[in-house]
């Protein structure tokens, strides 16, 4: 506009030919950067600081650092000006969608995201993964008790069955004993609703429960432990055949997970340190 103006050309004829609001291009002259603009720009400049220091962090952390810095935000315009820069969680995955919707819970949410037991076949969490091979997929589903975190029972498969989940809470089971009453969590997978998961709930006489649909949190602490091996195992390097990573998770679990990988919650205790600490303590109580 400032070129045609400086060609001798009115504002007005080129705001009318090139159909601009005449009183738009004045407000623009006048002020060509808006407060709101200015505002944006400074909190994105906080969000990038927050997510160049710790990648790891999803929008709601770095909104939390951001407002730390002095840039308060509300939690959506974190995620819309990271969104539109890119900046995305150094973990954070897309799931594609498969176009089909949880149904209907077969129990209810009995834990209400409060993962902690006093004492051990208290809660149980448990949860199905999978990670591709060069022969196809491989399904892990692992049952996990909140007292110690120590994974009581898992199942490995090519397929993700009803069976897998069941054979998984078979064996968590068969290494337990006695657990009758302890309430299994998990979250609306078709597996964990099918009647054979049922049956084998009540064959032990253990409790179901269920979180809501597309609430992650509801089932956070076995998501951590997925998160865990994930980055230690299943992203370390592309594995050629479903029997080489089924060998690393197995040897992950049981030697790294449960004999090495110090813990704070349970006092820098490995679960195994920990279950073998408390037992006596239980026994006593008892």
């Amino acid at each position: 506009m400032r070129e045609l103006a400086a060609d001798g050309i009115p504002v007005a004829v080129a705001c009318r030919v090139l159909q601009l609001s005449r009183q738009h291009y004045y407000r623009w002259l006048h002020q060509p950067v808006t407060h709101a603009e200015i505002t944006v720009a400074y909190r994105a400049n906080a969000l990038f600081d927050a997510h160049r220091d710790d990648p790891e962090f999803g929008y709601r952390f770095l909104a939390g650092e951001a407002e730390t810095a002095g840039q308060r935000m509300c939690e959506r315009s974190a995620w819309r000006i990271c969104r539109d820069n890119a900046w995305w969680s150094a973990f954070g995955k897309k799931r594609a969608k498969n176009g089909k919707r949880p149904g209907p819970p077969v129990h209810d949410d009995l834990v209400r995201r409060d993962f902690t037991a006093s004492a051990m076949n208290q809660l149980w969490l448990t949860d199905i993964t999978e990670h591709p091979t060069g022969e196809g997929k491989l399904y892990l589903c692992a049952v996990k008790d909140a007292w110690s975190g120590r994974i009581v029972g898992y199942s490995i498969s090519n397929r993700m069955q009803a069976r897998l989940a069941v054979n998984a809470l078979d064996n968590a089971v068969a290494r337990r004993g006695q657990v009758a009453g302890c309430t299994v969590h998990s979250d609306r997978g078709s597996q964990f609703r099918s009647r054979k998961f049922v049956h084998a709930l009540n064959r032990h006489r253990l409790t179901g429960s269920m979180g809501r649909v597309g609430a992650a949190g509801d089932n956070a602490a076995m998501e951590s432990f997925f998160a865990l091996l994930q980055n230690n195992v299943l992203d370390r390097h592309p594995w050629a055949t479903r029997e080489d990573l089924r060998i690393a998770i197995v040897s992950w679990i049981e030697r790294t997970y449960h004999r090495r990988r110090r813990q704070a919650r349970l006092g820098r205790l490995t679960p195994i340190e920990f279950e073998t600490t408390m037992k006596p303590a239980a026994a006593l109580a008892a």
